[in-house]
């Protein structure tokens, strides 16, 4: 995973300047001083997820306005997802949600039993933590989602384009492509240290039709009007 990554490179080097496109609070996780003024020798750009998890449970509710209750299906033994549950579980109580945790443990987690509990808890959402476990049984989960008739939040738009309902994510290309300001800064010799670390400004919303069809959704006009992409 990224912070397992990242962490090992910390690790590895306090000299060799790294770049990072981090999925992952990077003040909340040690790799930097603060976003301000990193300090070491990393710096780059981070998705700061709590916001996200805010704006993910806040679309959820306007696809399902009757949506009272959410599944959370997570790696519990990766560091990355145990704390992105843990900003779900904040904003699910500020929007006075109740929040069921499906814990799928590796490597051969049970899906099929985590979607059971899905719905004998009457979840009516699923939302999918990703990390390097849940992203390699990404069709599967996909698919159970849609036996299940689950409405499905996901963190990546990849999980859309093989089957899931919605997702919401900051750009990856864009940021990756200013990866590149940081390179340029740092060859011509300002200190990684030096470097505020930035925040994605480009967030893409991204439906796919196909699958609300299938699980016999309809997508409110308000929302579909605001999608960047929409799979039919």
């Amino acid at each position: 995973s990224p912070l397992v990554g990242l962490r090992a490179a910390r690790q590895a080097t306090q000299s060799i300047p790294v770049v990072m496109v981090a999925s992952v609070d990077p003040v909340a996780t040690g790799l930097v001083d603060s976003l301000a003024r990193p300090g070491g020798n990393i710096t780059g750009l981070a998705i700061l997820t709590r916001d996200l998890s805010a704006k993910r449970l806040e679309l959820l509710k306007e696809v399902l306005p009757r949506m009272s209750r959410v599944a959370v299906l997570w790696d519990v033994d990766g560091p990355g997802p145990g704390i992105a549950f843990r900003e779900y579980q904040a904003t699910a109580q500020a929007f006075k949600l109740q929040m069921q945790s499906l814990e799928a443990r590796g490597p051969n987690p049970d899906l099929e039993g985590a979607f059971q509990a899905a719905k004998k808890g009457r979840a009516d959402a699923l939302i999918v933590i990703i990390n390097p476990l849940i992203d390699h049984h990404q069709k599967r989960i996909v698919e159970l989602a849609t036996i299940n008739r689950l409405p499905s939040m996901h963190e990546t738009s990849a999980w859309v384009e093989v089957g899931g309902l919605v997702s919401y994510a900051a750009d990856r290309a864009a940021m990756y492509r200013r990866t590149a300001y940081f390179v340029d800064r740092i060859l011509k010799g300002t200190k990684p240290g030096d470097l505020p670390v930035e925040q994605p400004t480009k967030f893409e919303l991204i439906i796919n039709l196909k699958t609300a069809k299938q699980i016999g959704l309809t997508i409110p006009p308000n929302v579909l009007v605001r999608a960047d992409k929409v799979i039919r």
